[in-house]
């Protein structure tokens, strides 16, 4: 089967993905073309033309089976530009929606890739996403948003969108459970607890929180080190610096390792991985610290409580902090949950049966 594959914009999660997904199911003919995960209003509006009327027309035009495309492309353009497209068979993945994402001060605000994401779901025949609480999202999202405009407006999109929507989850990859199970354990008698906090320094992944539990935790003369990981940007929130600056003490590695297997053994060795994000449609990195062994501390909302027990989640930051204390005392730690299921080896049957379907509706 000929597969052309699209992401608009290929961030990391994204890319692992569809690589993972064309390693997974070898045996297809698979065409892939991406674009750079910069200038986002550019190009979450702009990927159809550029790719529609760009050097990447010709590939466009060529016969294939199946279209498999993020949710960042722009789906129904993209078919009007280069016609041929509409008849071929399109399952869109969302990896998020642009309805449950927190609100910036500093982005200009505008409907217009809540739009796109209605759009793109209504232009494809299989809908996929990593989430339950990605799913409801956007389908709520698009109802109240559907609501305010004033005339004109069909009725039942939402339905035909839940009607042609699934969910199935981004695999981990199988080199994480090559090896015996790892068990949760906690640090040896007066040594810190190792805390591993892993996220883009950006102002979704709640720097202001995480500040506010090491802030307890010193109050609290709680023993611990934290792994303070992740890509930071010229204007990543300020709370950043002033970890790095008032809790210098308590540091261990810093910043973005380009260097995964680097990454790997921090959190291999690390007894606690921290969770302080606003929003979280999976959740990649949390699974795969508890894939090596890591207790996982996330918010009690967004995707979290799909994947994990009310023992390894919090309300606010005090809860937090309260958690993180009993750890450190040498309470034992919550057992991570088993992850092994979503391996690539396990989720590719499911991944080739979804999308073989839809690839014969043509």
């Amino acid at each position: 089967m000929k597969v052309l594959l699209l992401s608009a914009y290929d961030a990391g999660s994204h890319r692992r993905w569809r690589r993972g997904l064309v390693a997974a199911l070898p045996e297809w003919d698979w065409t892939v073309l991406t674009l750079p995960p910069r200038y986002f209003s550019w190009r979450v509006r702009g990927n159809s033309l550029s790719w529609g009327r760009g050097e990447a027309a010709k590939i466009l035009q060529q016969p294939h089976d199946l279209v498999v495309a993020t949710s960042m492309t722009d789906l129904a353009t993209l078919r009007g530009l280069v016609p041929s497209l509409g008849g071929i068979p399109a399952a869109v993945y969302f990896h998020e929606n642009q309805f449950a994402y927190p609100r910036s001060d500093r982005a200009f605000q505008s409907v217009e890739p809540q739009l796109l994401n209605i759009y793109t779901a209504l232009a494809g025949d299989l809908l996929l996403f990593n989430s339950e609480f990605n799913r409801s999202t956007l389908l709520d999202g698009a109802r109240q948003l559907l609501k305010r405009f004033p005339d004109h407006v069909p009725p039942a999109i939402c339905d035909e969108i839940e009607q042609k929507s699934r969910v199935l989850p981004v695999p981990l990859d199988d080199s994480l459970f090559t090896g015996p199970a790892p068990t949760a354990t906690g640090p040896d008698r007066d040594a810190p607890l190792e805390v591993c906090w892993a996220a883009r320094w950006e102002y979704d992944k709640g720097g202001e929180r995480l500040l506010g539990i090491l802030q307890g935790l010193e109050e609290g003369q709680v023993n611990y080190r934290l792994h303070l990981l992740g890509e930071s940007f010229r204007n990543s929130p300020g709370e950043f610096a002033t970890i790095r600056r008032e809790f210098a003490h308590r540091l261990g590695r810093v910043g973005f390792l380009p260097d995964r297997r680097q990454y790997l053994e921090i959190l291999a060795r690390s007894h606690v991985f921290l969770s302080t994000a606003h929003h979280e449609f999976q959740g990649l990195a949390v699974m795969e610290a508890c894939a090596l062994g890591c207790s996982p501390l996330v918010p009690d909302e967004q995707a979290y409580p799909e994947f994990y027990p009310v023992t390894s989640r919090y309300r606010d930051v005090r809860e937090a902090v309260d958690k993180i204390g009993r750890m450190a005392a040498g309470t034992a730690l919550c057992p991570s949950p088993d992850f092994s299921g979503y391996a690539w080896q396990r989720l590719a049957p499911a991944y080739r049966d979804c999308l073989a379907g839809v690839a014969s509706m043509s």
